[in-house]
């Protein structure tokens, strides 16, 4: 068995053991530890100061001179050797290339959560047919809109 695939096994565990409700997966790894079906990690200091440097880096805006708040760094995934590295630049100082890359990964990202997300919905619609189907739409344009209108105003 995986490590992903005990780690789900202790959430269908604990899932049932506690009544089917929902529940964070820190209570499901915390009961799983407690009874013995997963031992807590070793954590090598590095990678976790790595990523938590990458959750930084992603987390980090700047407001240009439009007034737009825009993230300062942008992440590009590589593969060499079979070994995934990730490339992180500022904005203001990367390469186009670098850039283009990075946006094109990201829209790749969300096209892929969109198609995820359909397939889930037509699933649970196709479980629950008793019940009224939930719609989803995946033309973001007018929410883009909306979103940029209720910023704008919030920063005003």
């Amino acid at each position: 068995m995986t490590y992903k695939e005990q780690l789900q096994r202790v959430w269908h565990d604990y899932e049932a053991k506690h009544g089917r409700v929902p529940a964070t997966a820190r209570d499901a790894v915390h009961w799983g530890v407690l009874h013995g079906m997963i031992q807590t990690p070793e954590v090598d200091p590095l990678a976790k100061l790595a990523e938590d440097m990458a959750t930084a880096l992603r987390e980090e805006y700047a407001t240009d001179a439009q007034g737009r708040r825009y993230r300062v760094n942008h992440a590009v995934r590589v593969t060499k050797g079979g070994v995934q590295y990730t490339f992180w630049a500022m904005m203001k100082d990367a390469p186009r290339d670098h850039m283009q890359k990075a946006f094109i990964q990201r829209r790749e990202q969300i096209v892929g959560d969109c198609v995820q997300l359909s397939t889930d919905v037509e699933a649970y619609n196709d479980m629950n047919c008793e019940q009224p189907p939930i719609p989803m739409l995946f033309d973001f344009r007018d929410d883009v809109e909306e979103r940029r209108y209720w910023d704008d105003k919030k920063a005003a």
